[in-house]
């Protein structure tokens, strides 16, 4: 089954150079996540990769990562394309005075034309190792229609400060139900901590990694079709 992994680096600053995160070398070898992402993907069964990033980087981008990338997955068999997240491309009006870019539902849903399978969604600056790609992969060659990787918060905290994460409520079957952004949370002594209050170690967190079908581009267009002046899409079942 042919499946696809969509990177969402539409965030990634129009001057590639010195302080951008997502091109920041990890390695000795000046690999960046995107590389570590791509491979994990390619070795979990992943054979096609899309990236959705602005047209306005379109030039650079391919100079400084995407014609690397794109030669080092044909090299696998694994075709690549990109799709372009543009503020107005929306199921509806823009809202006036609108300039902040909408969520990761609407960055998903601008690679509507380019994904015809089953596929995941990742960030090009989180690092997720190669479980996470192998378990999605598997649960959607498998039948499954959606799905989340869920982290364990401890594993995903950092010694330099707060993190901001997505702690995941779920019903009786393991369902998720909601994802609640909880910003700064820290390592203390006893476990963790965000602004004062004690959070849970064992919680499960969104890394933003989500397994979906093709239909989803259609359930977004349609529910928010008349609701795009809210805050952000949610690409969540």
């Amino acid at each position: 089954m042919n499946t696809t992994l969509l990177i969402m680096a539409a965030g990634i600053g129009s001057r590639f150079g010195t302080g951008i995160k997502q091109l920041e070398p990890v390695d000795d070898a000046n690999h960046i996540i995107m590389d570590y992402s791509i491979h994990d993907a390619i070795e979990a069964g992943f054979n096609h990769v899309v990236f959705i990033i602005r047209k306005d980087i379109e030039k650079e981008f391919k100079e400084v990562i995407g014609d690397r990338i794109a030669s080092i997955c044909s090299s696998h068999n694994v075709t690549v394309d990109y799709a372009f997240q543009d503020i107005n491309d929306i199921p509806g009006t823009l809202p006036e005075g609108r300039t902040k870019p909408w969520g990761t539902g609407q960055a998903v849903l601008a690679a509507k034309n380019v994904i015809d399978t089953p596929f995941i969604v990742i960030n090009a600056d989180d690092y997720y190792g190669k479980e996470g790609f192998k378990a999605v992969h598997e649960y959607l060659v498998n039948g499954g229609k959606s799905c989340m990787a869920g982290f364990v918060l401890k594993n995903t905290l950092s010694d330099n400060g707060g993190v901001t994460r997505g702690i995941c409520k779920m019903d009786e079957q393991n369902n998720l139900t909601e994802v609640v952004e909880t910003k700064n949370i820290v390592k203390t002594a006893d476990g963790a901590e965000a602004d004062g209050v004690a959070v849970d170690m064992n919680s499960l967190v969104s890394m933003n990694m989500w397994g979906l079908p093709p239909l989803i581009f259609w359930t977004c267009w349609r529910r928010d079709s008349k609701s795009s002046s809210r805050k952000k899409y949610r690409v969540i079942r």
